[in-house]
């Protein structure tokens, strides 16, 4: 096997037409099966994502085998190719307004997983009683959210195909905090100016008022300050405790 790509706590490797991605010991058995289950489940939807093909226990920690998928990220192309961005963030849109058209009834759901990350934060018992209410307030829905959408988890195909990876944070739910996700990756990356186009593309296309993805942004924020990253802090700050946008 090749070792293709290592980040801190994963290791992925091309076996022939096969990814094998390999989790270290700070992942549980179970956060690897789970994530592993989301695929499953996704597959299920007909979305274009890489089929699951094992998991197994390695050497090196827990293992998830999928289909490889030869191509280049939407994000190194959006970056070797300036002049054609706003046609990527079309597609970017509409690849995620596809993900939320889908329903898969099995898949966690947002509240429950927002609500256990806001109890996990460190923010005081005062700010964690607010943002459990704004959780619980939030309609209902069941539509399909990455978790995780941003161009870095598009594979783009030689032949121009789009291939959706890593559902390790899918879940089902509303929408509005799936955009607000997304804007925050972009924000934590300092592309300021990129989250703010994608925002009002976003909301165009689904037809919303901002105001909905908004009102979703203090509440992820306190879920990506659970992951405790310092240089973080003063953003993810800035937004948990702004509760009422204009």
């Amino acid at each position: 096997m090749e070792l293709i790509r290592e980040i801190s706590n994963k290791k992925y490797y091309r076996d022939g037409d096969k990814l094998v991605k390999v989790f270290d010991s700070g992942f549980t058995k179970a956060e690897v099966l789970n994530e592993a289950l989301n695929n499953a489940r996704v597959e299920e939807t007909g979305l274009k994502i890489p089929k699951l093909l094992n998991v197994s226990k390695t050497d090196e920690g827990w293992a998830i085998t999928r289909e490889y998928i030869e191509g280049e990220t939407l994000a190194n192309l959006m970056d070797k190719n300036p002049d054609k961005f706003d046609e990527y963030m079309d597609i970017f849109v509409n690849l995620q307004l596809e993900v939320h058209s889908k329903k898969c009834p099995h898949l966690n759901k947002i509240k429950d997983k927002m609500q256990a990350k806001i109890s996990a934060s460190s923010y005081d018992a005062t700010l964690r009683y607010d943002l459990h209410n704004r959780v619980a307030g939030m309609k209902k829905h069941t539509k399909v959210l990455h978790g995780d959408f941003c161009p870095s988890n598009i594979i783009v195909t030689p032949d121009g195909e789009y291939y959706i990876v890593d559902w390790a944070h899918a879940t089902q739910g509303n929408a509005s905090a799936d955009a607000a996700r997304t804007y925050l990756v972009f924000c934590l990356a300092g592309k300021q100016d990129t989250a703010d186009k994608y925002l009002d593309l976003f909301c165009k296309k689904a037809d919303i008022p901002k105001q909905l993805v908004q009102q979703w942004m203090p509440i992820v924020a306190c879920s990506q300050s659970v992951k405790n990253i310092p240089e973080e802090k003063a953003l993810l700050d800035s937004w948990v405790n702004v509760f009422d946008f204009q």
